[in-house]
């Protein structure tokens, strides 16, 4: 990152009132949680994910989906909020106001202190049921145990007995329409957004940065790769967000 960026992506930081930060798998991938299109291990290596994530799949074998998604929020549970996770939750004591957008189904976010994230692509600790979509607040699966085998049964519904499904959103599905709503209103009304860890091309999601960016709002991609811009006002930082995110809050509101 050359100084004149540097000093550029600090001013903006600085001077926001209204900060954005939209986060992809590359933030989660740096606490070890395994990418979506990341090749499957142990029992789940012969499986294509996206064979997985559907909802005809869950009709076709209920217990080999919820059996890989538990593998999956296992994972998350055993994982820790790494040092770009708290920069964010961080960043929001120094920022005027702060929204976390995020596209990853995990609680490390808010593990690290962010508060009233937005889940664009919903979460793997919010079950509900996949006949008449009622949130599932049962027990599912103790914190410590490993599922044992690659099937593992759904539990039932309380309401009408329909097996329950993860809370995220499957290929085929929609965003959540409130989510998606306040995440564009979010985009539209702040005057920086930082994206984070994220290619930018999964659609409807990578429309946030572009909303930002046509409403007048600096746009800064930190990505392990390079991320094409176009605009005066946008910037991409090559690096790892654990890396670059705390040495940027340190430079833009040094506490000492």
């Amino acid at each position: 990152m050359g100084g004149l960026v540097q000093n550029q992506i600090i001013e903006r930081l600085q001077y926001s009132r209204n900060l954005v930060v939209f986060t992809g798998a590359g933030v989660s991938a740096e606490s070890g949680i395994p990418t979506f299109r990341e090749a499957q291990t142990g029992l789940w290596e012969r499986f294509e994910p996206g064979e997985l994530a559907t909802p005809a799949a869950f009709r076709r074998d209920p217990a080999l989906v919820w059996g890989w998604y538990e593998w999956r929020r296992l994972q998350v549970l055993r994982a820790r909020p790494n040092p770009a996770h708290i920069a964010i939750a961080e960043l929001a004591k120094r920022a005027p106001k702060l929204s976390v957008i995020t596209q990853n189904v995990d609680d490390l976010h808010e593990r690290a202190g962010s508060t009233e994230v937005i889940h664009l692509h919903g979460s793997l600790h919010e079950p509900r049921c996949f006949a008449c979509g009622r949130a599932y607040a049962g027990v599912v699966t103790d914190r410590t145990d490993q599922p044992g085998s690659e099937r593992l049964e759904p539990p039932r519904c309380e309401r009408c007995n329909g097996r329950v499904r993860p809370g995220v959103v499957w290929f085929g599905e929609t965003l959540p329409e409130q989510s998606m709503r306040a995440a564009l209103a979010a985009a539209r009304d702040c005057d920086c957004l930082l994206s984070i860890g994220t290619s930018g091309v999964v659609m409807p999601a990578a429309r946030i940065p572009e909303v930002a960016l046509e409403n007048g709002a600096a746009v800064i991609h930190i990505n392990v790769q390079p991320v094409e811009v176009s605009a005066p006002g946008e910037f991409s930082v090559v690096g790892r967000a654990g890396e670059l995110l705390p040495a940027l809050l340190q430079q833009a509101f040094p506490t000492s």
